[in-house]
């Protein structure tokens, strides 16, 4: 068997690189090369485990203090005739009091409501043709009455905006604009890009930036996993607090990730398992890089 010492430089890159994409035989073969050779530069390189650096990088800032969803004592909203409904009036009442966020006046709220007996959906329809007659717009009717007289699913966002807000104060203090050293690190690679076809950035000027930096990229698929994690749960943490979705360079950064699962193969069944539990659950099946992503995950 050959020995890794015996191989240069420039056939241990390319090992490395055609491992990404191929499996131990099929690079051995590519490269005429011992299997037992490939797989021990593949291994000592370090490429194919879990990236430390990376995982440092894309981690939310811990939690500081308290995360406590409790808010200050608020007064009841003033009751007022908006529509000349009284049933609707009532609902418009009860949606403002469960938006206080207070815990205490969301509970009371919920059950003043168990006292309306007219069908949501009767007063859905009453309260769009309210909209329709008071602003002459047929599509603010249209979407401006859909869900509105189920207070319980907007008690339950509610809730878990309150419950959002406070992490957000717990990892981010004061910073207005939740900035994390990955938005500032997408923002640096990312000055000067290219603008893409149908809107932000172009999807290969960002992933030929991204590539020059290796150090904070995912060696695997679990990388890839827990950077769109991150993603995912700032922009969850943002939309609660700031209504902002962060910088234009930061979804520049998750549609690239969202691409490497298409590009790294699975270490195993399990990994392969969870890459398609993210895209079922995330739903991104209408996403570019779905089918030749189950065809990487199949490639076992």
């Amino acid at each position: 068997m050959a020995r890794p010492s015996t191989t240069t430089p420039e056939q241990r890159q390319q090992i490395i690189e055609l491992k990404r994409r191929h499996s131990f035989t099929e690079v051995a073969e590519l490269l005429g090369l011992p299997i037992g050779t490939v797989k021990t530069i593949a291994r000592r390189s370090g490429a194919f485990s879990d990236n430390p650096r990376h995982r440092e990088l894309f981690t939310l800032p811990p939690l500081q203090g308290t995360t406590a969803t409790s808010v200050a004592a608020v007064a009841l909203p003033e009751q007022r005739a908006v529509t000349g409904d009284k049933e609707l009036d009532a609902v418009l009442w009860l949606r403002e009091t469960i938006q206080s966020g207070n815990p205490a006046l969301i509970d009371k709220a919920l059950s003043a409501a168990e006292r309306i007996k007219t069908p949501p959906r009767e007063l859905e329809s009453r309260y769009a043709q309210y909209l329709l007659t008071s602003t002459g717009n047929t599509m603010a009717a249209a979407f401006g009455s859909i869900g509105f007289a189920d207070l319980r699913e907007l008690a339950e966002r509610t809730r878990a905006k309150a419950i959002n807000q406070a992490e957000a104060a717990a990892r981010f203090g004061d910073d207005p604009d939740m900035m994390t050293e990955a938005d500032r690190f997408c923002m640096r690679v990312m000055k000067g890009a290219r603008d893409g076809q149908h809107g932000g950035i172009d999807d290969e000027d960002a992933a030929a930036r991204f590539r020059q930096h290796p150090e904070l990229m995912p060696h695997t698929l679990e990388d890839c996993l827990h950077e769109l994690a991150f993603w995912h749960d700032l922009y969850r943490l943002r939309h609660a607090a700031t209504d902002w979705e962060g910088p234009e360079e930061a979804h520049a950064r998750e549609h690239f990730t969202v691409s490497l699962l298409a590009e790294i193969r699975p270490r195993h069944k399990a990994e392969a398992k969870a890459v398609l539990r993210y895209l079922l659950e995330r739903d991104r099946k209408d996403s570019q890089h779905f089918d030749v992503t189950l065809e990487n995950l199949l490639s076992l």
